[in-house]
């Protein structure tokens, strides 16, 4: 009996279109356009006076400053991790593995309680950095560690898939030809893991600017110091300045959407490179 394989016909092809676009449409599009038809009747003006705000501009700064520092630390934190769980071969392997997706299945609100019980000034690290004026929970530096804690792990897991996919046999062939261990890593493994890296920093970033639960606790949501930009929206939404809050989230909705669209030409230029 042969088996002849056919190409997807044309009808196929529209059916899932079609429901790619609905669904494209209901979750995405509508909500968009709902939040720039919502920030409208403030107008042009109305906006710059907003985005003009002391305090918006010092939440401005500390969401996508904390977030871009965590996201820096998560890059090397998240190789580090994800290294450790390909090339080694330990006790509680699996375990640690297991570990990683924690901060996806925790409730944000668990997380920043627990990070706050543990770094304020009663708590076990914090009690330990008090003495040497080291405070760490009511600070940026505590958004920070909330931003690295859930964000780690998209590096992990998209480093971890090609890391395990590298030949062994590039580094035996690269220490075979007289390169050392430094060389063998910056000429014949790291170009092969930049694009991942590159994703999962990206996808780290995008998350901690929006976080909300695991920071609100945290940073103390002082007005000017440790206020961040997903609570200013919660702040305007209470008092009914829906405008407001719609106006705040289009800064952010902007500016996310300019970084992220820049590493993403800066992934395919180096994946270009690659190919």
């Amino acid at each position: 009996m042969n088996i002849v394989f056919r190409p997807y016909s044309k009808s196929s092809f529209g059916l899932a279109l079609g429901i790619t676009v609905f669904y494209l449409s209901i979750l995405v599009v509508v909500p968009l356009s709902a939040l720039f038809f919502r920030s409208a009747e403030l107008g042009y003006s109305g906006l710059l006076e907003i985005f003009s705000e002391d305090r918006i501009q010092s939440a401005l700064l500390l969401s996508f400053g904390a977030g871009g520092i965590a996201a820096i630390l998560n890059l090397f934190i998240g190789f580090l991790f994800a290294w450790v769980l390909v090339r080694y071969d330990f006790p509680g392997k699996k375990l640690l593995d297991s570990l990683v997706d924690l901060p996806f299945t925790l409730p944000t609100a668990v997380a920043g309680i627990a990070l706050t019980t543990i770094y304020s000034t009663n708590g076990w690290i914090g009690r330990i950095l008090d003495p040497y004026g080291i405070k760490i929970a009511y600070t940026p530096a505590g958004i920070v560690i909330a931003l690295v804690f859930i964000g780690f792990p998209f590096v992990v897991r998209t480093v971890q898939p090609v890391l395990e996919e590298l030949p062994k046999e590039l580094e035996e062939s690269a220490f075979c030809l007289g390169a050392n261990r430094f060389q063998t890593f910056w000429k014949v493994l790291l170009p092969e893991l930049w694009p991942s890296l590159l994703a999962g920093t990206s996808m780290a970033f995008a998350r901690g600017i929006g976080e909300y639960g695991s920071v609100v606790f945290i940073s103390g949501n002082l007005p000017g110091k440790t206020e961040i930009l997903p609570l200013l929206i919660v702040t305007k939404l209470e008092q009914y300045e829906y405008a407001k809050a719609t106006g705040i989230a289009i800064l952010m909705l902007v500016l996310s959407f300019a970084i992220m669209f820049a590493v993403n030409l800066l992934q395919n230029r180096i994946s270009r490179r690659l190919g």
